[in-house]
């Protein structure tokens, strides 16, 4: 936690700054701050949820977690938000990358304010434990042996979850069929119930479940082994030198 609260007075600092610029600079905050996030049980959201509490002591005013499973919808709501420091996005850089691969109703450059780096983390390569691979290696190898008939779960287009699997298959050389979902909780859902057979999860949404023995790790994609696995190797050690993806997420204003 300690952490987390050195994450917050650093964000707080350019928060007030903007604050200040608006008629409302010599009372805010007066009423609570809304903190629009993704959908509930993904990275974005468990992000949000550790800071919030810190936040809103240092506010003095209650932070109101916003929560939207449709990927588009937070940077449009943010874009429409009056600057006035009562309306905050918490996202990870499925926010910038998501305009690259389809049209959306906001700019980055134009419409967002950028404020803060909350934090940064590892996706976790996860299978259903009925899947007959145990690393990465009988994965790529049973992949290629049965091509297009295994898939993955991931969030909206340009979500890290999306594009770290994306990033394994062109360099693993493997045809594995995507399966698009609104949120984090459906996925794990669909999941642990062999709907679907992998996913690059976030470290939140599915270590309850690999340690309860409902879903099975098989690598983090960190560049380094990560903490919050002590112990799992990485997908570059582990059959795909070179390979990395990490969610990142920010804190971002209105501009």
């Amino acid at each position: 936690m300690r952490h987390h609260r050195s994450y917050i007075h650093t964000l707080l600092t350019p928060l007030f700054a903007l604050a200040a610029s608006t008629a409302l600079c010599q009372n805010y905050p007066t009423k609570p701050v809304r903190l629009v996030t993704g959908g509930a049980g993904g990275g974005n959201d468990v992000a949000s949820r550790l800071l919030a509490p810190d936040f809103s002591v240092s506010l003095n005013q209650p932070v109101i977690i916003d929560n939207r499973s449709n990927s588009v919808v937070p940077g449009q709501i943010l874009s429409m938000a009056p600057p006035d420091g009562y309306t905050l996005l918490l996202y990870n850089n499925g926010l910038w990358t998501l305009p690259l691969l389809q049209d959306v109703p906001y700019d980055m450059a134009r419409d967002f304010l950028p404020i803060s780096a909350v934090a940064s983390s590892p996706n976790i390569m996860v299978v259903n434990p009925s899947v007959a691979a145990k690393t990465v290696r009988e994965l790529i190898a049973l992949a290629k042996a049965k091509p297009g008939e295994l898939n993955y779960a991931s969030s909206g287009n340009g979500a890290t979850n999306h594009l770290a699997a994306e990033l394994f298959k062109s360099m693993a050389g493997v045809n594995i069929v995507r399966v698009a979902y609104k949120n984090a909780a459906l996925i794990t859902t669909d999941l642990i119930g062999g709907q679907v057979q992998l996913s690059f999860s976030t470290t939140g949404s599915s270590s309850p479940h690999v340690k309860s023995g409902k879903l099975r790790a098989l690598a983090v994609t960190s560049a380094h082994p990560s903490a919050l696995f002590p112990g799992m190797p990485t997908v570059a050690a582990s059959g795909l030198p070179g390979y990395e993806s990490a969610s990142i997420q920010g804190v971002f204003a209105p501009a």
